[in-house]
């Protein structure tokens, strides 16, 4: 099942999916090197989120490959995929908190080791070390959804996916709806766990000057195709229109940093 030999631990080839008569993907080729961090730019609807979900089994390719940790996602069976989903930690973009429960409760959620979720000092230690990761007091463990901002919010959510300690970190628009304050928070934390964690992260964002702070390699989805995969520095002096045409539009010109 495996490729064998070293390589990308994230690794899509030639991946094609299509809802009744919208392609969302058409041929994607999509590689992420261990502890590294690679942001997924498009406009919206393009398919970021889809390909984002085909990583950890959530959609299934209609053709393609689908790799991660050397195992062919589609092809596991229930039970390995679950193994694997518990080494995958996911930032669902709104944060998908449970509004009844605390937020103590919805991060020992993400704790997938079932002796570890049945140990109650266990749960309460590594929550109160998820809170400190992403910056939030303890006293926010006993708080509830409805009393938080937006960015505390998004924060409890990252902090729960990595309640479990994965290996790798999906985040979809772990940015989105937040004032610019908050994004820069987010973005910071986004590196800070990359680096504290030496986790492997793919962040969907539509936010370039955020893909540029916080990812070693930028993507640009569009047409269901990478139409673009560098570095900032070769995403800044890209004369691909395509590349041009989706910064410029926002920004008027390419970030300079």
């Amino acid at each position: 099942m495996g490729w064998g030999g070293a390589g990308p631990v994230i690794r899509l080839r030639n991946v094609h999916k299509r809802f009744d008569e919208l392609i969302v993907l058409d041929g994607v080729d999509f590689d992420v090197e261990q502890g590294e961090t690679i942001a997924l730019l498009g406009p919206s609807g393009t398919g970021k989120s889809v390909l984002l979900k085909h990583i950890n089994g959530l959609i299934h390719p209609d053709r393609g490959e689908v790799w991660v940790d050397g195992l062919r996602v589609p092809e596991l069976r229930r039970k390995q995929l679950a193994e694997l989903r518990s080494r995958i930690g996911y930032v669902f973009q709104f944060g998908a908190l449970f509004d009844s429960m605390s937020v103590a409760e919805n991060i020992k959620l993400g704790i997938t080791d079932e002796a570890c979720s049945d140990d109650e000092a266990y749960c309460s230690g590594r929550v109160f070390e998820c809170l400190e990761l992403v910056n939030l007091a303890r006293d926010t463990a006993k708080k509830f959804p409805a009393d938080l901002s937006g960015g505390m919010r998004k924060r409890v959510g990252i902090a729960r996916a990595i309640a479990g300690q994965p290996q790798y970190l999906l985040y979809d628009e772990p940015t989105s709806g937040l004032d610019p304050v908050n994004a820069d928070i987010i973005d910071a934390l986004v590196v800070k766990l990359r680096d504290s964690l030496g986790v492997t992260s793919v962040v969907v964002t539509h936010d370039v000057r955020g893909a540029f702070r916080v990812a070693d390699r930028v993507a640009l989805l569009r047409d269901g195709k990478i139409r673009a995969f560098g570095t900032a520095a070769e995403f800044r002096a890209s004369t691909d229109e395509a590349v041009r045409e989706f910064i410029e539009r926002d920004f008027g010109s390419l970030p300079t940093e």
